[in-house]
């Protein structure tokens, strides 16, 4: 039998870097079966042995940590400094997830309250078994680790299908995982297309899919969850907005607002797309923004536009927005594949498809706004709700203003600050995703709640789940209700 194959290519050269199967529905079942398997002996490892063993695979990830970095760049075009930057990332996670698996999901007793005082209270986290995460190519490593590293610390098997764009990342990350865990499959690589990912998100033996990509693929992937109501964390796509505040330092408002918004060429779902500007400091941050973005060049500082459809995307939007605003650097000249330059607009209509939609390229919209509450009521105005930023010389107010952000995450005097810490939660709202991955968060994601009630003494004259129970006992539990929750509070 003949197994059909597919080429990774380097984006910045075309060059062929590796061919990969195309594993089919029935392949990903017979994977699926492995890891049905392999999650039994995992999850009997209990929390201590699996936290050893992660602790193994993170220390295979460091030490192969520069020819992983290379891998990456091969297969994104990244630089390799920046692919570097990911997998230091990942492998926080990795350690974080090991070392706080037990404390989060472990069996812990909460109170029974008052009408319960005769009861024992437990509640605990336990695995889903198998969970399918498929995965983005603009992150290839730090991104699925975000869900394989948490579904594995929480006792499940995971079966990873990474992006046509970066298989063979994916691929090496179970390798290497493999080499400190040999005993049993318990990390999977599958490769291949779309229906790769379709026929894990359809097995009713997956409990749950981690799904990173588009909005648009999201809803797709969903609806071949729903099949067998199989359970699902999305992390789409955003259209990040980057407030600057009447009293930011906005010569580090400027540094961090063009990082958060080229590198990795853009394609970056937390990147900075949208700036509001408050009056007051609108003059200063345009030269200090245009002044470094003049320094920035693509090919050199970041790499080429990884998926060679979303050019068609970028040069529309930066079309759109050359038409209707001012050019501050580049424009429609901007885009010569594989690589686009860097792109600033002011003064777009908040109806452009570069303001409304996600253009995950390296272009900036920027606007001035009279104050703080009208750039927080501009940055509010999307359908996304991913991350954001502000830069303000006031804690209160900077604390206000991203408390207020519409978004699961923001960053303040920094960008993109919160990927780094393991402990926080990463996610969206509205067309940008439902679920958390990272965190404490992360790992009950990945879990389920066992709850246990145990009876350590009899309330005499209390029968209250008996066919005997008599009026007066009922009688009884209605005085006391009444007494613990009869007053109102002034």
């Amino acid at each position: 039998m003949t197994t059909l194959t597919f080429d990774s290519l380097n984006p910045a050269t075309g060059t062929v870097v590796a061919s990969h199967p195309k594993h089919d529905a029935e392949a990903v079942r017979e994977a699926v079966a492995r890891a049905q398997e392999a999650a039994e002996w995992w999850e009997g490892l209990g929390h201590a042995g699996r936290r050893r063993r992660l602790l193994d695979y993170k220390a295979v990830v460091t030490r192969e940590l520069r020819q992983l970095a290379a891998l990456v760049h091969e297969e994104t075009g990244k630089p390799v400094a920046d692919a570097t930057l990911e997998i230091v990332l990942a492998i926080t996670h990795i350690d974080w997830a090991a070392r706080n698996a037990r404390k989060v999901l472990g069996p812990r007793r909460v109170s029974p309250g008052m009408v319960g005082a005769n009861l024992s209270a437990t509640l605990e986290y336990l695995p889903l078994g198998v969970v399918g995460v498929i995965g983005p190519w603009n992150y290839p490593v730090f991104t699925p680790m975000g869900s394989i590293a948490y579904a594995l610390a929480a006792g499940n098997a995971v079966v990873f299908k990474p992006s046509e764009f970066t298989p063979g990342v994916g691929v090496r990350l179970a390798e290497l995982f493999a080499e400190a865990v040999p005993e049993r499959p318990v990390f999977q690589t599958v490769t291949g297309l779309g229906e790769t990912g379709a026929a894990l998100a359809r097995d009713p033996r997956v409990k749950k899919i981690a799904f990173t990509g588009s909005t648009a693929t999201a809803k797709r992937v969903m609806a071949a969850c729903a099949e067998n109501l199989t359970p699902m964390v999305a992390e789409c796509g955003g259209k990040d907005a980057f407030i600057v505040d009447a009293d930011a330092d906005v010569e580090a408002a400027a540094d961090a607002c063009l990082w958060g918004a080229l590198s990795n060429a853009g394609q970056t779902c937390v990147g900075v797309e949208r700036v509001y500007v408050v009056d007051a400091v609108y003059e200063p941050f345009m030269r200090a923004l245009s002044e470094r973005a003049a320094t920035v060049k693509a090919g050199e500082h970041y790499g080429p536009i990884t998926m060679p459809g979303q050019l068609d995307i970028i040069k529309r939007h930066i079309d759109d927005a050359t038409k209707s605003g001012r050019t501050v650097a580049g424009g429609p000249d901007s885009v010569r594949p594989p690589y686009v330059d860097p792109v600033i607009v002011e003064d777009v209509p908040e109806d452009s498809p570069a303001v409304r939609e996600e253009t995950f390229g390296p272009t900036i919209t920027v606007r001035r706004t009279k104050d703080a509450q009208e750039a927080l009521e501009l940055a509010n105005d999307t359908a996304y709700g991913l991350a954001g930023t502000v830069f303000s010389g006031n804690r209160r107010r900077a604390m206000a203003l991203a408390r207020a952000m519409r978004t699961g995450m923001a960053s303040v005097n920094s960008v993109i600050s919160f990927a780094s810490v393991a402990s926080l939660p990463f996610g969206g709202t509205g067309d940008s995703g439902f679920g958390r991955i990272h965190g404490a968060d992360g790992l009950r994601e990945f879990a389920r709640a066992k709850a246990i009630a145990r009876q350590r003494f009899p309330v005499p004259g209390m029968r209250l789940t008996s066919f005997s129970r008599q009026p007066d006992e009922l009688e009884r539990l209605i005085r006391l209700v009444t007494f613990l929750h009869g007053r109102r509070k002034r």
